[in-house]
């Protein structure tokens, strides 16, 4: 089975021997070139083409209907990566192939494919039949392994809680672990309490739908050992530190964190990469009950630091610190988690860029070069310990919400590094895990940060 027919949606390629017809894809530079049928040239010249980027022109041939098409990149670079994702929603029906010197065959051909992604769960709207055939120079299979991943953590960051709470989550956890012959296990309600995972309880005790850890474990043991760290809020109401109505609007998102990493094993798994995998996904509601917790509350941890709660919205650190503590038991060689954590992170990077935490040279050094080689942008934050101070209480041994909201995205990571202390290469992701407004690639909705990048770092690993 493919990983397209894993997440139940068609592929947007042409079946091999389809007769295709050509768009070109072009920067200004490459008009003037005049490296095309003089026919067609002439045409684009009268039509006043000038490559713009994202601008379509229709080439009509002899007969009249369609022959090929002409599609601007613009003049920056940087932009044109993924710009061929617009081309599904341009062009009319049929079965196409790009010709072009200004993209690399994979970025060019990973660009349609993301932009061909829409949700429509619950829509009677239909996608074009637009396919797209891929040059021999693309790696076919690791295409769609890559967009696979990518659609998953779309669909799951995008389906409403009432489809995708904590027990909904764990279904499609299993569904994946199942598809690639992983085993999974997940520890539920009270369980937590005797397994000793009290803050992913804490937080999730007020929900109908009670908490649960999620584990998934694929590979062979003796191959470089890869943990990844989901956090899996599926609807965050702030708790009695209620928020307001529109910073709750979109908190069905809150569970992003555990999307991508759904995502990334995705890729992991149908790759058959050589390493030892891990996955764990503390899945919750930080709902308002009777029993909610409160602030001012003191909880030890699974690692026995205590915690004083000194806002109940921000509980996705504490649901993380008992995920990561339990993995840190073990060391893997490689642990990231990755989690939709503080308004201050995008206060400071805004909503494309994923920043970073990690004290691992190395690991970050490889972090930026697959960042830069896959467009897939990153960008690194400060562990700066100078703050650490900050996260003490007086009554406890650190507050899950330091006074002042200076640096939050700092203090949050270093909140997190308490409970990673065996493990020597760790990254820490704070990430949006949403789209505000379209993009070639990618509508407004849900979206994966990163885990094209970090496939490669760990694919790299793989291949020691």
């Amino acid at each position: 089975m493919t990983p397209y027919q894993y997440i139940q949606r068609p592929s947007p390629f042409s079946a091999k021997g389809a007769v295709t017809k050509p768009v070109h894809a072009v920067m200004p530079a490459d008009l003037e070139a005049g490296k095309f049928d003089a026919a067609a040239l002439a045409w684009a010249k009268a039509a006043g083409f000038k490559a713009e980027a994202g601008a379509l022109l229709l080439v009509p041939g002899g007969d009249g209907k369609v022959a090929s098409a002409f599609f601007g990149l613009g003049s920056d670079p940087s932009e044109a990566p993924f710009m061929t994702g617009k081309l599904s929603k341009l062009l009319p029906p049929g079965d196409w192939h790009v010709e072009t010197t200004a993209l690399a065959a994979d970025h060019l051909a990973l660009g349609y494919g993301l932009g061909t992604y829409g949700f429509n769960r619950y829509k009677s709207d239909k996608q074009k039949d637009v396919r797209f055939s891929l040059s021999e120079a693309a790696d076919f299979a690791d295409i769609e392994r890559q967009l696979a991943g990518v659609f998953l953590a779309r669909d799951l960051v995008n389906i409403p809680t009432n489809e995708m709470g904590p027990v909904e989550l764990e279904a499609a956890f299993r569904a994946l672990g199942e598809h690639y012959g992983a085993t999974v296990t997940s520890i539920v309600g009270e369980d937590l309490l005797k397994q000793n995972f009290p803050l992913v309880h804490t937080v999730g005790r007020a929900s109908v739908s009670p908490p649960r850890l999620l584990e998934l474990r694929w590979g062979e043991k003796g191959h470089p050992r890869v943990t990844l760290v989901g956090k899996g809020v599926c609807f965050d109401t702030g708790g009695l530190d209620i928020k307001g109505a529109a910073n709750m609007a979109l908190m069905k998102k809150d569970m992003g964190g555990a999307a991508n990493v759904m995502g990334l094993a995705l890729m992991i798994m149908d790759a058959g990469l050589k390493v030892d995998l891990q996955v764990l996904v503390p899945a919750v509601e930080n709902s308002i009950s009777g029993n909610a917790f409160r602030p001012g509350d003191i909880y030890r941890s699974r690692k026995g630091v205590t915690v004083q709660i000194d806002n109940t919205d921000a509980e996705g650190r504490l649901i993380l610190a008992d995920a990561l503590a339990y993995a840190d038991e073990n060391p893997p060689d490689l642990m990231i988690d990755m989690s939709t954590l503080t308004g201050a992170a995008r206060v400071a990077l805004g909503t494309e860029l994923a920043p970073y935490f990690t004290d691992d040279e190395a690991l970050s050094a490889k972090l930026m070069e697959a960042s830069k080689t896959e467009a897939d942008p990153m960008w690194r934050l400060p562990l700066w310990m100078g703050y650490d101070k900050d996260i003490r209480s007086r009554a406890a041994d650190i507050t899950n919400s330091p006074s002042g909201g200076m640096a939050g995205a700092i203090t949050a990571a270093l909140f997190l590094k308490r409970f990673v202390t065996a493990t020597k290469s760790w990254a820490h992701f704070d990430i949006y895990a949403w789209v505000l407004a379209d993009k070639p690639h990618a509508p407004v909705g849900g979206e994966a940060f990163a885990i094209r990048a970090l496939y490669k770092v760990i694919r790299g690993m793989a291949a020691r």
